[in-house]
């Protein structure tokens, strides 16, 4: 039973979108708690992120190093500056895909799904590289393309080739042409330097759950697009799995399109781990661990959380995911969302304790965003006092 009068409550939210950045949410769900903790309670806070937008600020914090700003392009070709970061010692680079060809980025244009790449984020990392880089983690999530990485992979000097030998135009719709791929101009130090790549989700590179089918709505695809893209990743799979470093490390193309997480922002990891060998790893993972919240997730009495959505999604690679399968089996876990589709049945089978929604259900998405502060720390007090009566009743 836990001792209620010095519980160790750990804080861990993700941003909410459009109105709280985690650190915000963080410091609100800690308001709360202390309203109705005792003054001998250890509360932690510890901002979140999953792998998409906020990783790279939450990993620079916990390296105590500033973020660096470089130009690159968008998902479009179009001019435009990306953070990324360094450690301390120069030998670690950590960069944000969609710091670069993130979506929110090209969406002053009508969507260009077929045409969209990830160049861009391929000039960031050629650019640590030739800096000394011999570590990438690159956080994947909030991508504009669907190009299975290709984009990247050619500012790293690799060819992608029709069956005349001519270059592939950028982005997924041309990927079904595709013939061969040719290393021979790639960069010095490109496959000495380990990459990690962090997933948000466990989607696979193809069929009705990968990332053309999945994801590609969202980026302006439509129905014939996406049949497109879908057919474009399958020819890269099979193409990837052609080359002498992909079947050297025993890939197959069904082994590439199906591997759990490689439909992530658009296919951008295939490339990468058939060729290069990355690992790939959950992003809130590769967060946890920089911040230091993998050391005491196991030791708290209660983990709070939250994010702007609550739904399956939430339970394959996001932080509430990764939260409810390294906490400890007695530690109690509540998550504030401001919209919850899992019904309590689903919640509890999913190892989450308490769902509370962010606001009372008569506010509109525009109170929600102004008082998002307000009511995550009544949220915050809402839920501890629930352990705490839960816990004097046992």
């Amino acid at each position: 039973m836990p001792d209620i009068h010095s519980p160790m409550i750990v804080i861990a939210p993700d941003s909410y979108k459009g109105s709280l950045s985690a650190a915000d949410a963080a410091a609100a769900l800690e308001r709360g708690a202390r309203e109705v903790l005792p003054d001998t309670a250890t509360v932690l806070t510890f901002p979140m992120a999953d792998g998409g937008e906020g990783s790279l600020e939450a990993v620079l914090a916990a390296w105590l190093q500033p973020a660096l700003s470089m130009a690159t392009i968008d998902a479009l070709g179009r001019k435009r500056d990306a953070h990324y970061g360094f450690d301390l010692e120069g030998q670690r680079a950590v960069i944000e895909a969609a710091q670069a060809n993130g979506l929110p980025h090209v969406s002053d244009v009508p969507l260009q799904p077929l045409r969209a790449d990830s160049y861009g984020v391929g000039v960031v990392a050629a650019s640590v590289i030739e800096r000394g880089a011999r570590e990438i983690t690159l956080f994947l999530g909030g991508s504009a393309s669907t190009d299975g990485g290709t984009g990247l992979l050619r500012a790293l000097g690799v060819q992608f080739l029709d069956s005349d030998g001519g270059e592939l135009a950028p982005g997924g719709g041309e990927l079904t042409s595709l013939a061969t791929i040719d290393l021979s101009a790639l960069i010095v130090g490109a496959l000495e330097t380990k990459w990690r790549v962090a997933v948000d989700v466990t989607n696979p590179l193809t069929g009705t759950d990968g990332a053309a089918h999945v994801f590609g709505p969202q980026k302006g695809a439509s129905a014939s697009d996406i049949a497109v893209l879908d057919a474009g990743l399958t020819r890269l799979s099979e193409v990837l799995a052609e080359t002498t470093l992909a079947s050297d490390r025993g890939f197959s193309a069904a082994g590439i399109a199906a591997l759990p997480g490689m439909g992530a922002a658009g296919g951008i990891a295939a490339g990468l781990v058939a060729l290069f060998g990355a690992e790939l790893v959950p992003g809130a993972q590769v967060v946890a661990d920089a911040i230091g919240l993998s050391e005491m997730i196991a030791r708290a009495d209660v983990i709070l959380t939250g994010e702007g959505r609550l739904d399956q999604q939430s339970l394959a690679g996001k932080v509430v995911d990764y939260l409810r399968g390294a906490k400890g089996s007695e530690t109690w876990l509540a998550v504030v969302a401001a919209v919850i589709h899992l019904t309590p049945e689903e919640c509890s089978a999913a190892g989450i304790d308490l769902a509370l929604p962010l606001g009372s259900g008569i506010e509109n998405r525009k109170e929600l965003v102004k008082y998002a502060a307000e009511l995550l720390e009544a949220r915050g007090a809402h839920a501890v006092s629930e352990w705490l009566d839960l816990n004097e009743v046992l």
